[in-house]
């Protein structure tokens, strides 16, 4: 069938040919193997419409737990200290030629990855794994190395948050930082780190111990301050959000209709007016209204019903009023309905910005 798809012009995917020698090489187990890549396949399509992961991105994360079991990719200097390649071989590459054994017992391969997709689902709805995902692709890599050390029934979020919290810090650095993925302070830390995290022996407190060290080794607090102060992005509004839900003992959740809010509008009717409110010229207002300080998360619903209106508007907390920040989930969005001024000025968003920055820098730093 599959010589009749290669000669008729349809590609194979690296899944199609694995799975086909997986099914060659199941022997008197064929059948038993065709009900176990089924349920993956079923399972994978699933996570896929939700965006966790595919078929493909199943069969990466195994070859990034079995190359960090075996240490595939690091050597020791004659200094003692370890060389990390991070040349990472393709995956038809790597299952068909490069780990042949990895393929001759198809069914415990097929077990193996059906308990990487039986994880994301577990995980997929948790707060903590929904914020980390927001960063970056990554990071799954890492967080699947890490839950594979358990059983899928063991699995909690209080299980993983401590791996999930360590991957944000890293990954908020990244998001602010001009330093690619691929560079010795992020790539080659993870995949070092990665034989530690896939060792169910190698304990959380060492995991965030080593975090620490990397972190307080590779940046400083201050240069972190000042990158927050001036970022314009929006991943670091959830994680600002998270932590100061936390920090207030308050439930974080989020779910696809979610709305970054612009607490002074970054545009509609009303723009002129409300400049004028906070004593703001155009081009201080520019410099301004992306700020960190000046973003919330909010419901989408919420978002749409309150517009670009005036801040105390937004902030009212009359029940015969329309939906404001009173009607938020989110805890920063809530506690404005009790911010002493009607208005919201340059001064009111320099200071939620200072305290976003520290706040971050604060978690970046395990202070």
């Amino acid at each position: 069938m599959f010589n009749s798809l290669n000669s008729k012009g349809l590609p194979l995917s690296d899944s199609d040919i694995i799975s086909a020698q997986l099914y060659s090489n199941a022997d008197q187990r064929r059948e038993e193997f065709k009900e176990e890549w089924k349920k993956l396949i079923s399972l994978t399509t699933k996570l896929e419409s939700r965006k966790i992961v595919d078929i493909d991105s199943v069969l990466q994360q195994y070859m990034y737990i079995n190359r960090a079991v075996d240490k595939e990719y690091v050597s020791e200097k004659d200094d003692g200290s370890l060389s990390v390649d991070v040349t990472t071989p393709g995956l038809r590459r790597y299952y068909t030629d490069l780990n042949r054994e990895l393929m001759k017992n198809s069914m415990l391969m097929a077990t193996s990855l059906n308990k990487i997709a039986d994880n994301w689902d577990t995980v997929k709805d948790f707060p903590i794994v929904k914020l980390l995902l927001k960063f970056n692709e990554n990071a799954k890599l890492y967080l699947s190395s890490y839950m594979y050390r358990f059983n899928t029934e063991e699995l909690s979020e209080k299980k993983v948050q401590v791996i999930c919290e360590n991957l944000l810090r890293l990954f908020a650095l990244l998001e602010i930082s001009n330093t690619v993925y691929s560079s010795n302070k992020f790539k080659t830390f993870l995949f070092e780190k990665n034989i530690d995290l896939v060792d169910s022996q190698y304990p959380d407190d060492k995991i965030s111990e080593d975090f620490d060290s990397h972190i307080n080794k590779n940046w400083e607090r201050d240069t972190v301050i000042n990158e927050i102060s001036s970022y314009e992005g929006n991943i670091l509004v959830f994680l600002n959000d998270y932590l100061y839900s936390k920090a207030k003992n308050k439930d974080f959740n989020f779910k696809e209709n979610v709305n970054i809010e612009h607490i002074m509008p970054a545009s509609g009717r009303n723009i002129s007016s409300i400049r004028d409110d906070a004593n703001l010229g155009n081009d201080e207002f520019k410099s301004l209204v992306n700020s960190i300080g000046n973003k919330i998360l909010l419901e989408a619903d919420i978002n749409k019903s309150i517009g670009n209106n005036w801040f105390r508007t937004k902030k009212q907390t009359y029940i015969n009023q329309k939906s404001g920040y009173k009607d938020s989930d989110f805890a920063l969005a809530e506690s404005l309905t009790s911010y002493p001024s009607d208005l919201w000025t340059k001064e009111d968003i320099e200071k939620a910005t200072k305290k976003a920055g520290n706040r971050i820098a604060d978690f970046i730093f395990s202070k």
